[in-house]
């Protein structure tokens, strides 16, 4: 009886709305973005702290730890966010879980030596 059991109880868990799973959100607006940002950069060293300012505009700076600095504009696209940055261009989304705003950057070509970054809303 208890074979019978684990594939059910994997079958359930498999099937079942999970709680706390971070939802995409979808904006009409780069202007929801405007506010403080902190998360982690990829670079050619690896990953590493950054602090991102967005203006109501879509524009933005990025400043790393170690004092690098990239700027470019959030914008939509047949209502998809994107960017382009003073380095790369690339999809963008924005998610949401348990009170936290989280904001993924992701690099369509990610041969220039940057990758994925992900922030969190601090404002």
């Amino acid at each position: 009886m208890r074979m019978h059991l684990a594939p059910l109880l994997a079958a359930v868990i498999a099937l079942s709305p999970l709680d706390g799973v971070a939802g995409e959100k979808q904006i009409a607006d780069v202007k929801e973005l405007a506010g403080s940002w902190r998360g982690w950069v990829t670079r050619e060293q690896g990953q590493e702290r950054a602090t991102m300012f967005v203006s109501v505009d879509g524009s933005y700076r990025a400043l790393t730890t170690d004092g690098a600095t990239t700027e470019g504009k959030f914008y939509l696209q047949d209502g998809t966010l994107r960017y382009r940055s003073s380095r790369t261009t690339g999809r963008v989304s924005l998610s949401e879980d348990q009170g936290r705003t989280t904001l993924t950057v992701m690099p369509a070509d990610p041969t220039y030596h940057t990758g994925r970054a992900e922030y969190e809303r601090i404002e």
